[in-house]
């Protein structure tokens, strides 16, 4: 059944793989793009005004382009850009958690949809096992210089 897959944690890591490898090329290949993203789960640091916030729908779109995209890394399990929000274009440094990004998108076309649901919860040790497996996957890229400046 579709919801048993989606909810299903390897499911997820498969989506979280291909979104990286995705965006690994796209940072290659200098190809701007915007993700759509569950805005709950996204961090902002310095936090941003309530003017600014209040502004934000659920589902946020959010264009790496400019400094932006030149600022842009994959760390861990997140993406994280700088950008300027609002009339004053207050900086923010921005985590976006990726199994929170719903879509990639380059010229207003969807190129990527995650339809995973899955929650990641506490890791067990089982599961930190199996991560590390997925980081083993991941060293693949590092070995390759051009690869090892977008992932830190």
């Amino acid at each position: 059944m579709l919801e048993d897959i989606v909810q299903d944690r390897d499911f997820a890591q498969l989506m979280k793989k291909d979104m990286i490898e995705l965006m690994v090329l796209f940072f290659e290949k200098n190809q701007n793009f915007g993700i759509l993203c569950k805005i709950e789960d996204v961090s902002f640091h310095p936090e941003l005004p309530p003017e600014i916030t209040q502004e934000f729908r659920p589902l946020t779109l959010f264009f790496l382009a400019g400094y932006t995209f030149e600022t842009a890394r994959i760390e861990e399990n997140y993406l994280i850009f700088e950008a300027g929000f609002g009339t004053n274009n207050i900086g923010s440094v921005v985590t976006v958690p990726l199994l929170s990004i719903l879509q990639i998108i380059i010229d207003e076309t969807p190129v990527f949809i995650n339809i995973s649901s899955y929650v990641e919860k506490e890791e067990t040790k089982s599961a930190k096992i199996d991560e590390d497996g997925v980081k083993n996957s991941m060293a693949s890229f590092l070995n390759n210089p051009e690869n090892a400046k977008f992932l830190k």
